[in-house]
């Protein structure tokens, strides 16, 4: 049986093989949905400091678990980039978290100790992109702010 414990062990090994790796993301299972904390792309090692999969949608009421995939990272939402009425989140350090988003909109999330070098992410709740004009507005770091930059401009692509 596959679990998420045994699935994070073997795509670790096979990056630590030098195996070219696709990196498939656990699938969605009913509402839960899983974002890897990786230390570099898969098949791009050119490319440190990521989520998989780097924008993700999702329903209002579904939960996203942020799997602590290689260590070093955690997930925390961006303050200014969340739906007004959501509830933030900061997880530890190499912790898996689980986070249940019941208002629909964007969702701007960071690792913390790689922020400014661009490790950022989206969730989109349902169809709603209500506040990407406020998560424009928001200011960013580094390589944040072009990764937030073309992130959303991905989301404003396809809306």
């Amino acid at each position: 049986m596959l679990t998420r414990r045994n699935f994070v062990i073997s795509l670790s090994a096979l990056a630590g093989s030098g195996a070219a790796l696709a990196c498939p993301v656990p699938g969605s299972v009913g509402n839960g949905h899983s974002v890897l904390m990786l230390n570099a792309a898969c098949g791009d090692a050119d490319t440190p400091n990521v989520f998989a999969p780097e924008i993700l949608h999702v329903a209002p009421g579904d939960s996203v678990t942020f799997l602590a995939t290689d260590a070093g990272h955690n997930s925390a939402s961006k303050r200014g980039m969340i739906p007004e009425g959501a509830t933030p989140w900061n997880g530890g350090l190499d912790q898996e978290l689980t986070v249940e988003l019941t208002v629909p909109g964007i969702y701007g999330h960071i690792c913390v100790p790689h922020y400014e070098w661009g490790m950022v992410g989206l969730i989109v709740v349902g169809q709603d992109l209500h506040n990407l004009k406020a998560a424009r507005k928001v200011r960013h770091p580094g390589s944040a702010r072009s990764k937030f930059r073309a992130l959303l401009d991905t989301l404003e692509g396809g809306a």
